[in-house]
């Protein structure tokens, strides 16, 4: 039963890195449907508030107060556009990579479509680059408003409803016109609850859990996996190519994640070692404490009185 419960978030983390990848396989499809990748966003924080917000009211721990500071408020804020970057990044990269095949001039322009595709494709890597920058800080920056916060829950709760907000003023500006908020087809509608119910209000939810029982550098080794997950998905649902350096890269990834693994599993190992020893010999220093008053008392009994 212990090792169960011991290995129960690196089993969340898994299930969450499938579920990303599935997420990811429908974004792509509905970007390159035309979804605009902001609508999706915010529908995807939206109908992710929808769902978590009445959870965490009716399943709210309810002998601990659900209140929060400005700092953890503003945490969560900042969280939530961290977030918010990174999932808009992503996504365009998601769209962009697709579409680079899709657009580019054929016959007796070789060159200049060299140019174009290899500018498209360096921007997407630095999207790519910002949106892991951001993932990092946006796991980092929860250490806080999970210590301090009621349940993880809550938290979900408030940055997909902060998230929506910022979605919400940012697609105005960028995606002003009523088309580009339709959601044109059932593969989009999907799309969008799963990325809202699951990607988002469930994600965030079991993200927050796993983060305060093995802090932010345990979620984060499990990212890689998303990768390989994705490549595997891809190629047979959108017949994307694999070549022998994607799968030469990804069992390197996998060896380097269960060496990370291992290396986690020893750490902790010897911490627990060194508390149980420490509480060994803080209870050995009490017991020669005890007998030690009580030869006192003893000594103390057998003198004469005067």
């Amino acid at each position: 039963m212990g090792s169960i419960e011991h290995y129960r978030p690196v089993m969340v983390m898994v299930v969450l890195q499938f579920t990303y990848a599935i997420m990811y396989i429908s974004a792509r499809a509905s970007l390159l449907h035309g979804m605009s990748p902001r609508v999706f966003v915010f529908y995807r924080q939206a109908f992710g508030t929808l769902f978590i917000a009445p959870v965490a009211y009716f399943f709210r721990n309810k002998s601990e107060s659900s209140s929060m500071g400005w700092k953890s408020f503003s945490l969560i804020f900042i969280a939530a556009l961290i977030g918010v970057i990174a999932t808009l990044k992503m996504k365009a990269n998601i769209k962009g990579a697709k579409l680079i095949n899709a657009r580019l001039p054929s016959s007796n322009s070789s060159s200049l479509n060299a140019t174009e595709s290899d500018k498209v494709w360096l921007l997407g890597c630095l999207c790519l680059f910002v949106a892991c920058c951001c993932w990092s800080f946006w796991l980092i920056i929860q250490v806080y408003p999970i210590s301090n916060t009621a349940d993880p829950l809550s938290l979900s709760a408030w940055m997909c409803f902060i998230g929506t907000m910022q979605c919400a003023v940012v697609t105005l500006f960028t995606d002003p016109y009523l088309d580009a908020w339709k959601i044109k087809s059932y593969l989009q509608l999907s799309t969008c609850l799963y990325a809202g119910i699951v990607g988002s209000g469930i994600s965030i939810c079991a993200q927050a859990w796993v983060i305060e029982r093995r802090g932010p550098v345990f979620s984060a080794m499990f990212n890689p996996l998303n990768t390989i997950i994705v490549t595997i998905l891809a190629s047979i649902f959108l017949q994307e190519q694999i070549y022998v350096g994607s799968v030469i890269g990804a069992i390197g990834v996998i060896i380097g994640l269960y060496v990370v693994l291992w290396g986690k599993a020893k750490d902790v190992a010897m911490i627990k070692e060194a508390e149980e020893k420490k509480m060994l010999s803080e209870n050995n220093r009490l017991k020669i404490v005890e007998v030690w008053v009580d030869e006192s008392e003893l000594t103390e009994l057998f003198l004469p009185h005067k």
